[in-house]
C-alpha cells in the first residue's frame, strides 16, 4: 500500500511540474494555459503514457468543488466600483445572453441533425442539453493572453466581460440542471411555469444566501481574535465550502450564491485581507489545475475523431453565428456601446473547462447520447480555445478596443504591499551613477516633499536612511510617495 501512494504522489507531481511549466510556455506566447493543461492530461492519459482514469463520479466531485472555489475567488477579485458602471450589461450577457445563446444554437444544431444526421437525429431538447452545457464563457484565458501580450481594454470592457463570465455559469447551470430532468423524466410532459418558478426560485435563494452569508462571515472575521494568523484563510475557505453546501439543501443555486458571497468579501475591509486574497489566489490555481488535468485524463482522443465532423460545425455556428447574434441582440439597448465593442465581445466567447464540468454532469445520467454530448462540447472546447483564445490580441487590435497599460512597479527587493484603499504608491529605485552625480545625500536630491525614502538595502542588509545617509553606487531604495509616477530625481 505504501508503494501505490508515493507511485500516486510521483505521478500527481509529474503532471503538475509539466502542467505549471506548460503555462510558463502559454504565457510567453499565448496559448490559453487550459489548453495546456488538457493537453497535458491527455497526454499522460490512457491514449498516451497509459494512466487510466474512468471514474466519472470522482471526476465530477473534483469539477464541483473546483469550481466552486475558483467561482468564490472570482467574487472576491470582483470589484463593484469598477463593474458598477457595466453591471447591467454584464448581468444582461450573464443571463438573456446565455439563454439566446442556448436556444438559437440548439435550434440550429437540431435543424443541422435532422438534415445531415444520417443515423444519429437527436431531439430538440437533446440538441438544447448540448447547447445549454456550452453556454457560458470563459475570459479568466482571455485576460491571461492579454496580459501576456501585454494590452489592456478600452471603455470599461474588462470588467464587463469578468462580470459576464463570473455570474453566467450559475445561469448555464441551471438550464443544463433543469434540461437532465426534463429528458430523465420521460413519463410526463414538463411544466414550463413550474420550471420558470423553479429556475426564479433557485436564483433568489442563491443570492440572498450569498448576501446574508457574506455579510456574517465578513463580521465574524472582524469580530474573532485568532491567535494563529495562518487560520484565517481556512476560515474562509470552509465557509465558502458551508455556504455552497447549505445553498444546495435549501433548494438555491449554490454556485450563485458563493460568486455573491465573494463580492460581498471582497468589497468589503477586514482583518488580514491581503494574505486571504493571496491563499485563495494560489488556491484557484491549483484547483484549475486539478481540475483541467483530471478532464484531460477522463478523455481518450480515439473517441473524439468521429466526431471531427459534427463538432466543428457546432463550433463553427457558436464562433460566427450564435455567439455574436446574441451579443448583440443583449446589447441592443446600450447604444453607447460601438459596433467594434460588441464584435469583441462577440469574439470572447471563449468557451472553458465549466461546459467540460457540465457535460460531465451529462454523462454521469442515463440520457441518451450522453457520451456523444461530453465528446462534442470537449472537441468544440478545444476549437474555441484554438481558434479564439490564440487570436484574441489580433481581434482586439483588429476592433480598435485595446491599449498598451502603463508600466506596473511591483516591489522586488522589498517584500511590502500597501492597502488597497491607499492613495499612495512604492517604488523600488536602484540608485546609479546619474543619481549619484546629483548629490551622494538623500537630502541633495531635491526630492518633493510627498516622496520619502523609508527603507534601504545594501548587499543583503536593510536599514532605514535619514537625509544624511550617502548612497552608493546598486543601493537599493523603497521610496513612499502621493503620485503615481517615479520622481523625476530618481530617473
Amino acid at each position: 500500500m505504501g508503494i501505490k501512494i508515493e507511485f500516486f504522489l510521483l505521478i500527481i507531481s509529474l503532471l503538475f511540474f509539466f502542467s505549471i511549466l506548460a503555462d510558463k510556455a502559454g504565457y510567453k506566447f499565448g496559448v490559453p494555459a487550459l489548453l495546456l493543461f488538457l493537453a497535458v492530461g491527455m497526454l499522460f492519459g490512457t491514449d498516451g503514457l497509459g494512466i487510466e482514469f474512468e471514474d466519472i463520479y470522482v471526476a465530477q466531485n473534483i469539477g464541483t468543488i473546483a469550481l466552486c472555489i475558483i467561482l468564490f475567488s472570482g467574487g472576491m477579485d470582483t470589484k463593484l466600483s469598477e463593474v458598477r458602471p457595466v453591471l447591467a450589461q454584464g448581468l444582461s450577457l450573464a443571463t438573456l445572453g446565455v439563454l439566446l445563446t442556448a436556444f438559437i444554437t440548439g435550434g440550429l444544431v437540431w435543424g443541422v441533425s435532422r438534415i445531415f444526421g444520417g443515423h444519429v437525429e437527436i431531439s430538440f431538447l437533446t440538441a438544447l442539453l448540448l447547447a445549454a452545457a456550452m453556454s457560458s464563457t470563459d475570459s479568466a484565458s482571455v485576460f491571461s493572453i492579454l496580459r501576456a501580450k501585454g494590452l489592456h481594454l478600452k471603455n470599461n470592457l474588462r470588467p464587463m466581460l469578468e462580470l459576464e463570465s463570473g455570474s453566467n455559469d450559475p445561469m448555464a447551470y441551471i438550464l443544463t440542471i433543469t434540461l437532465i430532468d426534463i429528458l430523465k423524466d420521460t413519463s410526463s410532459q414538463p411544466n414550463i411555469l413550474s420550471i420558470i418558478g423553479s429556475i426564479v426560485v433557485q436564483i433568489l435563494i442563491g443570492v440572498l444566501m450569498g448576501y446574508v452569508i457574506g455579510k456574517l462571515i465578513v463580521w465574524g472575521i472582524n469580530k474573532l481574535e485568532i491567535n494563529n494568523v495562518s487560520m484565517y484563510p481556512i476560515l474562509i475557505l470552509t465557509c465558502c465550502l458551508f455556504l455552497f453546501s447549505a445553498t444546495f439543501f435549501l433548494g438555491g443555486n449554490s454556485y450563485l450564491a458563493v460568486y455573491v458571497g465573494g463580492i460581498v468579501i471582497g468589497n468589503s475591509k477586514f482583518v488580514h485581507k491581503r494574505s486571504i486574497m493571496k491563499f485563495f489566489d494560489g488556491l484557484t490555481w491549483l484547483c484549475q489545475l486539478l481540475m483541467f488535468l483530471t478532464l484531460g485524463l477522463l478523455v481518450n482522443p480515439h473517441e473524439l475523431v468521429p466526431v471531427i465532423i459534427p463538432a466543428l460545425v457546432v463550433s463553427f455556428l457558436m464562433i460566427f453565428i450564435t455567439r455574436p447574434l446574441s451579443v448583440f441582440i443583449t446589447l441592443l439597448p446600450f447604444r453607447k456601446m460601438s459596433v467594434r465593442e460588441k464584435g469583441f465581445v462577440s469574439w470572447v466567447g471563449l468557451r472553458g473547462a465549466v461546459p467540460i464540468i457540465f457535460s460531465i454532469l451529462i454523462l454521469a445520467t442515463d440520457i441518451p447520447y450522453a457520451r456523444l454530448i461530453f465528446n462534442i462540447v470537449f472537441f468544440c472546447t478545444l476549437v474555441s480555445l484554438i481558434v479564439q483564445g490564440t487570436s484574441l490580441s489580433m481581434m482586439a487590435k483588429l476592433f480598435g478596443v485595446a491599449e498598451t497599460p502603463q508600466k506596473e512597479y511591483k516591489p522586488k527587493y522589498f517584500d511590502i504591499e500597501l492597502p488597497e484603499d491607499a492613495k499612495s504608491s512604492i517604488f523600488e529605485i536602484i540608485v546609479t551613477q546619474t543619481i549619484l552625480d546629483r548629490g551622494k545625500r538623500l537630502m541633495d536630491l531635491g526630492m518633493p516633499d510627498s516622496t520619502l525614502v523609508i527603507m534601504v538595502r545594501r548587499n543583503d542588509k536593510f536599514f532605514v536612511p535619514t537625509g544624511k545617509t550617502e548612497m552608493k553606487l546598486n543601493d537599493k531604495l523603497l521610496i513612499i510617495t502621493d503620485t503615481q509616477e517615479i520622481p523625476s530625481c530618481f530617473e
